[in-house]
């Protein structure tokens, strides 16, 4: 008994298109946690690996030579997976749940910002002809980001649909 009521009680929120998008959100961060996100090769054989977590310089046989923490990519995309599963489960207030969508938006685009700024300042250290090749975690932010919009959207028409029974009641 207590199983079908724990069914029933998920089930409207499994039904909604946004919380698909939403999961999916969270699915992003965490290939975004879990791959790389850019890669430059330097002079000399050497290259340069950026991660959610570190900055890792490699010589020739991918042996790190430096490393450095860049522990805030990582803290940003695991807020963002946070912030898209709450949400998940803020089904019943529409008007919270957009509001956790747009402070995601705000963190995901400081997220793409944060990783401009440290690939671009890499570049201009070791003085790279090109910018570099962005990996899947890169491109999964951006992914996320559009699959944000698409569950606001979807939000939106829920509250729409349920302000326009009220007005019919």
């Amino acid at each position: 008994m207590e199983a079908v009521f724990f069914v029933e009680k998920i089930d409207p929120m499994i039904q909604r298109v946004q919380t698909i998008f939403l999961f999916l959100i969270a699915v992003g961060m965490g290939v975004t946690l879990s791959t790389q996100l850019w890669t430059q090769a330097g002079g000399e054989g050497t290259t340069w690996n950026l991660s959610a977590f570190s900055l890792t310089q490699l010589d020739e046989s991918g042996l790190a030579i430096q490393s450095s923490s860049k522990w805030y990519l990582g803290a940003l995309a695991a807020l963002a997976a946070m912030l898209a599963l709450v949400s998940i489960f803020q089904y019943r207030l529409r008007s919270r749940q957009l509001l956790l969508n747009m402070i995601n938006s705000l963190v995901m685009v400081s997220l793409v910002a944060s990783t401009f700024l440290t690939t671009n300042g890499i570049n201009e250290a070791i003085k790279a002809q090109d910018g570099g090749d962005y990996g899947i975690g890169f491109w999964a932010i951006l992914a996320s980001m559009v699959m944000n919009m698409l569950a606001n959207r979807f939000i939106k028409k829920d509250e729409a649909l349920v302000r326009s029974v009220d007005r019919i009641r």
